[in-house]
């Protein structure tokens, strides 16, 4: 099978050959029959699989006929990186044609966002927060939308976006079809497939386990020598590109500005920075500008990087899936690559949940040469803030003579005891107290 067997519009098929799509993977080969005859279809699959052309393509073929200047097709995504890079496929998909396409989503402007949805596009790719924003004001009308798609529901569900999807779902015409994808199914992304999908179609590839091609290996480490350790990693392995992974968006721009100190090309992605910055690192990260970067899970949604040898596990992921996901960005179209993994005590339970997971035990590994020993500072170091400097001395006006210090001040004399009271001291009686009323006078005395 090939792309040639759908019958695309031949505009539609130029753009699939700027491209270069010859084969479909599993799940366009799947879905895209469904999608194409119209039904709701619920796709499981992982990153990497081919999703954006499942719904880009049928949306394309279907906007080719019909008015044009108002919103048809909403894609639904959650972050900003995977929003611009579902952008970019629509764009390059249908280059050969006049449909037009924009994003919506924080961190940058409101206005030329609205200037843009006023010109007339057809299909918008939104972040569900400012999407909502301009609802709002009023200034996206949704009531043609004929195509709705939830891209990675199961990370909507892990940011708490599942409250304004529902809100977003509840904004679309009730006729409409609608695809959502996700690369797990748990039950709230269950109910929320029942309440949006009408009698959907199931697509289900590769979400038990992760790419064969894959190499994976664990590195028993203790906390404070993970920095250590990762460096030495990159040192000995000399990988092409590098993503690494982190819990926590404070950690992924420490261990970021900690390789670039050790004088490697390293940058960070994670939800502090400015989209103009996270776009400059995910840019240079393709176009090999950086040999590593550092992200978050959240941050990681997006990245789209077909040569990454190595994805290396900082810290260990919250769930089993959220590993396999993890992983996937490597070892693509056939290629290998490989998966490390810098573990400690704390995370026997989810070693064990991976290993169900992938059928078999992971190798244990260690380096050799690398001192496993150091032991920890008094206080870990590693991640604690950096002290407050010191205050500096006021600044003295040039040319002004030198200040003299202030002689010491003098000890206040002693206090003198509290003399004895003559007669004993008694409460005066209590009509002989001014009063005063709430209206402020005060009452003439008896």
């Amino acid at each position: 099978m090939n792309f040639d067997s759908f019958r695309f519009d031949p505009r539609l098929r130029a753009g699939i050959q700027d491209l270069g799509y010859v084969t479909p993977t599993p799940i366009q080969a799947q879905a895209l029959p469904h999608v194409l005859g119209g039904r709701d279809v619920m796709g499981l699959a992982q990153t990497g699989t081919g999703k954006t052309a499942v719904f880009a393509l049928p949306i394309l073929q279907r906007l080719l006929a019909g008015p044009r200047g108002a919103v048809r097709a909403l894609v639904v995504a959650p972050t900003r990186e995977l929003a611009e890079q579902i952008h970019d496929d629509v764009l390059r998909l249908g280059a050969h044609t006049s449909i037009r396409c924009a994003t919506v989503y924080g961190g940058v402007g409101l206005e030329p966002q609205i200037r843009t949805l006023r010109s007339g596009v057809e299909v918008v790719v939104a972040c569900p927060g400012r999407l909502l924003d301009h609802i709002q004001r009023r200034t996206i009308n949704l009531s043609r939308v004929e195509v709705l798609v939830i891209d990675e529901a199961d990370r909507m569900f892990d940011m708490g976006f599942l409250p304004d999807v529902r809100r977003i779902i509840a904004s679309v015409p009730k006729q409409r079809q609608t695809l959502m994808f996700s690369a797990t199914m748990p039950p709230d992304i269950r109910r929320l497939a029942k309440e949006a999908l009408r009698d959907p179609i199931t697509v289900q590839v590769g979400h038990a386990a992760p790419a064969d091609t894959v190499a994976h290996a664990l590195y028993p480490v203790p906390q404070h020598l993970k920095t250590p350790l990762l460096l030495e990693l990159r040192r000995r392995l000399d990988p092409q590109s590098v993503l690494v992974f982190t819990r926590t968006k404070h950690r992924a721009k420490r261990v970021g500005r900690q390789l670039e100190q050790a004088g490697y090309r390293a940058a960070s992605i994670q939800g502090n920075l400015s989209q103009n910055r996270r776009q400059a690192a995910l840019d240079g990260f393709r176009d090999g500008s950086f040999r590593i970067l550092v992200a978050t899970d959240i941050a990681a949604r997006g990245i789209d990087v077909s040569d990454i040898s190595h994805v290396i596990n900082y810290d260990m992921p919250d769930t089993a899936d959220a590993y396999t996901h993890r992983i996937g960005r490597t070892g693509r179209a056939d290629k290998t690559g490989d998966a490390l993994t810098l573990v400690t005590s704390d995370d026997a339970d989810m070693i064990r949940a991976i290993e169900r997971i992938l059928g078999a035990p992971l190798a244990r590994r260690t380096l050799e040469g690398f001192d496993y020993r150091t032991p920890a500072p008094v206080r870990d170091t590693e991640f604690a803030r950096a002290p407050y400097p010191p205050r500096r001395p006021p600044r003295r006006t040039p040319g002004a003579p030198p200040r003299t210090p202030e002689p010491p001040r003098p000890a206040p004399p002693p206090a003198r005891p509290a003399a004895a009271p003559s007669r004993p001291q008694t409460a005066p009686h209590p009509r002989t107290q001014p009063r005063r009323h709430s209206y402020g006078f005060r009452p003439r005395p008896h």
